[in-house]
């Protein structure tokens, strides 16, 4: 279905899998519980063929396996304990939305896997090694205890990646700065799906049926725009939704309209749309202008008075919005391959978007005159570059703040 909206497309279930911060952790610890209790029955059949990195007997292979199981568990709690006080005074200085970014990052979630991993293979492989009793031979799995000494290499390795990634973690231009490339990456998605529309919607004939949000609350994160064009379509009727990405709903919300000549089931409408208790980036770039706003209001809030910091945000900002600046408003209609309005959803707009960010930083900023000097300057520049169609937003908000600047002095 070339016309459906790519900005919306539903996330697969690959996606939704790894999303939780605990997967990828809890994958590498079970990989690490299995290659434990199968690699010592391997171990078993090619004893002196294959080369080991571990000769000594099971006195000391029980000792080396406990001594790396005990350091691997203390440093985990260790490094995990001080790693949650430092983005907690971080998430303090900037916004606490930050710490779900963090615990997003894949070297976070490797680290926590390895450092477990190796606790749970070297007390798996410890079980498997025997002395010489009762008439029995003594065994030591000599590959699989070799193996411990490269998952504690391993561990090393990711111990320094992580420091290196927290470090960069609490880096106020390295926090800005990735938030803002992530933002541009959405915004370039979604303008590069941009499709001619038509200029009207036609209404079937017959009554409209209110859709409501059944059982679930939470932000707006994903409209499944092709299952919704393709239900529509099924049924000859056009879906109205009155929510978009980044929406908050509630049990019971009318969240939209669906427009049939008989009768049809409205309420399936709701399960197109994909609510969440958090809100994240992805398609939705409004949540990532959100929290460059929230960094640059926090800045100048009088507890912390750091207007060096907002004019950071603000320059951020100036990349972000010279992408959306650049590009007609996203139509808000979903066709078919016949290129026949289904239905349509709150897009984003250019000017909500200008007031959303550089309006509210104009607010507060109207005691700071180094950030509103360059507020002045992005908002010209954004003028100069901005398509027509958005020149009386930019223009509108440049003698809002001018008129305010007047008439504070």
């Amino acid at each position: 279905m070339r016309h459906a909206r790519p900005e919306v497309a539903s996330l697969t279930w690959w996606d939704r899998l790894w999303r939780p911060f605990w997967v990828l952790p809890a994958v590498v610890a079970t990989a690490s519980v299995v290659l434990g209790a199968v690699l010592p029955h391997v171990d078993e059949r090619v004893t002196g063929i294959v080369p080991t990195l571990f000769d000594g007997g099971p006195d000391g292979a029980r000792q080396l396996l406990g001594t790396i199981a005990s350091a691997m568990i203390s440093v985990t709690g260790l490094v995990f304990s001080i790693t949650m006080v430092v983005l907690q005074l971080a998430s303090s200085q900037f916004i606490p939305r930050l710490l779900g970014t963090f615990l997003a990052s894949r070297t976070v979630q490797l680290t926590l896997g390895v450092f477990t991993g190796s606790f749970l293979y070297s007390l798996t492989v410890l079980r498997s090694v025997r002395g010489a009793q009762d008439g029995a031979a003594a065994f030591v799995p000599q590959a699989s205890v070799g193996l411990s000494f490269l998952f504690v290499v391993a561990s090393v390795g990711f111990f320094i990646a992580f420091i290196h990634h927290i470090t960069s973690a609490v880096h106020l231009n390295r926090v800005i700065s990735r938030l803002g490339a992530r933002t541009r990456e959405s915004i370039d998605r979604l303008s590069s799906g941009h499709r001619p529309q038509p200029t009207e919607v036609r209404r079937p004939q017959g009554g409209g049926t209110v859709v409501r949000m059944s059982g679930r609350h939470g932000w707006v994160t994903v409209i499944d725009s092709t299952g919704l064009v393709r239900w529509a379509e099924d049924r000859d009727c056009l879906a109205e939704l009155d929510v978009g990405l980044g929406d908050f709903v509630v049990d019971g919300q009318a969240i939209g309209t669906v427009w049939a000549s008989g009768d049809v089931p409205a309420d399936e409408v709701a399960s197109f749309v994909a609510v969440d208790r958090e809100r994240h980036m992805g398609p939705d770039f409004g949540f990532g202008i959100r929290q460059l706003t929230d960094i640059a209001e926090r800045a100048l809030s009088p507890g912390v008075n750091d207007p060096t910091t907002a004019v950071e945000v603000l320059h951020e900002l100036h990349t972000v919005l010279v992408v959306v600046a650049a590009h007609p408003d996203l139509p808000r209609r979903l066709v078919d391959d016949d290129g026949v309005t289904r239905a349509t959803y709150r897009a984003p707009t250019f000017a909500r978007t200008l007031e959303d960010s550089l309006g509210e930083i104009a607010h507060y900023a109207r005691d700071a005159p180094s950030v509103m000097a360059v507020l002045r300057g992005v908002l010209d520049e954004l003028l100069m570059r901005a398509v027509p169609a958005h020149a009386p937003a930019i223009s509108a908000m440049r003698a809002r703040i001018d008129g305010e600047g007047d008439a504070g002095t």
